[in-house]
Parts: structure tokens; sequence; C-alpha cells
């Protein structure tokens, strides 16, 4: 029993040491700008059916099944730590090409409301709510990572279907995240 739990304990120190290390190497460098024609002017998500949607005026160009918070199903976000993704009408800020995943776009929550909420519970609402890959490193996974809700609260893709995104979705697009 003792050497099954050394090695569980060295397996779990090599996994988390090889994250750790992948984080720091990055993602590589991001795509180009897609073509004007092809860029999304909005983005809507529905947690429910774990589907993400890119629009151009309201015709859906790109959709990608997508993993959320540990706790998506709970609710809309209200707290730091919560582990749920946000619900409501957001923009896409900045972005981020050396992210500890792959490449990751930062969603404005929290709105003030969002603030003015966590604010009325004497609790602080969180942040650094993303649209990324998968964890560097972890790319292997592709499409299973889907399986589970995995993030802090993150809206999650593969890399290949993360790199679409980065090169459709500009910065200050709008992004509604429905239950």
């Amino acid at each position: 029993m003792r050497k099954k739990l050394i090695a569980l304990a060295i397996v779990i120190v090599s996994l988390f040491t090889y994250t750790k290390l992948m984080a720091r190497i990055g993602s590589g460098s991001p795509p180009p700008d897609a073509p004007l024609a092809q860029q999304a002017d909005s983005i809507r998500v529905y947690k429910s059916e774990r589907r993400m949607v890119l629009l151009k005026g309201d015709v859906p160009i790109s959709t990608y099944r997508i993993s959320l918070g540990k706790a998506a199903d709970a609710g809309p976000k209200q707290r730091e730590g919560d582990e749920k993704t946000p619900e409501g009408h957001y923009e896409i800020d900045w972005r981020n090409p050396k992210s500890m995943a792959h490449l990751s776009l930062h969603i404005s929550y929290p709105s003030p409301d969002d603030q003015r909420n966590a604010a009325a519970g004497s609790f602080p609402p969180g942040g650094n709510i993303m649209i990324h890959g998968l964890p560097n490193g972890w790319g292997l996974f592709r499409q299973a990572h889907r399986l589970w809700d995995w993030t802090d609260g993150c809206i999650a893709v593969t890399n290949a279907e993360m790199r679409d995104i980065w090169a459709r979705v500009p910065d200050h697009t709008p992004i509604d995240i429905m239950p």
C-alpha cells in the first residue's frame, strides 16, 4: 500500500511539474486575423447546451462544443472561487497570447452589475474569465476535455478551435452568455 501511495504521489508531482513547465513555455505564436468577411461581430454561449456560436449579424458562422466551469449548472457566477461560468452581456476586452492555456480571450466579467451584486453580499466577484484552449502541453486530449466541465468558470475549446476563434474574434466583440 505504501509503495502505491508513493507511486501516486510521484505521478501527481510529475503532472503538476509538467503543467507548470508547459505554462511557462506558452502557446506559441497566435494565428493572423481572419479576413474581415470571416470575422464575428458577436458571440453567443448557451451554457445548458455546452455550445458557443460566432455570429456575423444574425447568421451563425461557426459553432463549437465547449466545457465550462465545474459548477456551471449551479447558475451564474456570483463570487470569486465559486467555479461558475458567468451569465449576461459582456465583451472580449483583451487577449493573452502567452496564456497558461492555449491562447485566451478575456471576457469583461465582472460587469458593474456583477460588482454591485458581489458587494451586496460582501464578497469579491472574481475575474479572469476567458475563452481558452487546453492547458499548454495537454492538447493531446483534444475533444476528450468535453467529457466534463473542468474550468474555474472559463469557456474551454480545443486548441485548433481556439486558433480559429482567436483569428475570427476581434477585441470588443460582444458576448452573451445564457443559461
